[in-house]
């Protein structure tokens, strides 16, 4: 049976600078770095690895969901940060870009890179 210290996941990205810069700055997550890669240091002391790659496609699926205590707080705190909400056709969401109806309230919105991100809050 394989033995298993720890893990991580980790997604790619074409402007290392631009996710930094985005991650710690736009959004508060302690970033490191190291041998070109950045780490996200997020809650609960799990990690994320975000890779340079150059022919960079982004994720069509969300690489990060981000849990909050309180959804609405969070979207107007992104919003004065100014990152834009994911809007998709089909899903039922509200004017803040919520959806609030089909199990936990979730909102989307991409990272520099295009990768998608949610915030959600599951209680």
């Amino acid at each position: 049976m394989l033995t298993i210290r720890s893990a991580f996941s980790g997604f790619s990205a074409p402007d290392i600078d631009a996710e930094r810069a985005f991650y710690a700055d736009r959004l508060g997550i302690t970033v490191s770095e190291g041998m070109g890669n950045l780490m996200l240091e997020l809650p609960g002391g799990h990690r994320t690895v975000i890779y340079p790659k150059p022919d960079h496609q982004p994720a069509t699926f969300t690489v990060l969901n981000l849990d909050v205590s309180d959804i609405d707080k969070a979207v107007d705190e992104l919003t004065a940060a100014g990152i834009e909400l994911e809007r998709y056709e089909g899903f039922p969401q509200d004017e803040k870009g919520v959806m609030r109806d089909n199990g936990p309230s979730i909102a989307w919105f991409k990272d520099p890179a295009g990768n998608i991100l949610s915030i959600i809050q599951d209680d």
